[in-house]
Parts: structure tokens; C-alpha cells; sequence
């Protein structure tokens, strides 16, 4: 799976716990925090990436 459609995913996973925790749910907000923290991974891999593909330019 190409580490867009990674992010893709991820971020369209956390969309109801987001909906949730901006209603109050604090479980909801714990579980989005979790998430945000796995889709900054993803970024930082995506960006390392596009870094590689422009020093073999």
C-alpha cells in the first residue's frame, strides 16, 4: 500500500472519534490524539520519501 493512501486511511479512520471528542467524549479525544500522532509518522515517511525521490533527480 503506497504511504498516501496510508494517510488517506488514517485520517478517514479517526473522522467519528473526531466527531465524537469535539462533542465531549474524552475517550473519543484520547483515541484521535493516538491516531494524530500515527498519521505525523506517516507525514515525516511520505516527506522522507519525496526528499529521496528529488536527490535521485
Amino acid at each position: 500500500m503506497d504511504r498516501l493512501d496510508q494517510l488517506q486511511q488514517a485520517v478517514e479512520a479517526i473522522r467519528e472519534d473526531y466527531n465524537k471528542a469535539k462533542g465531549g467524549n474524552k475517550a473519543a479525544g484520547t483515541r484521535v490524539r493516538k491516531a494524530m500522532q500515527e498519521i505525523k509518522n506517516i507525514a515525516q515517511q511520505v516527506r522522507q520519501e519525496m526528499l529521496e525521490v528529488r536527490q535521485e533527480a
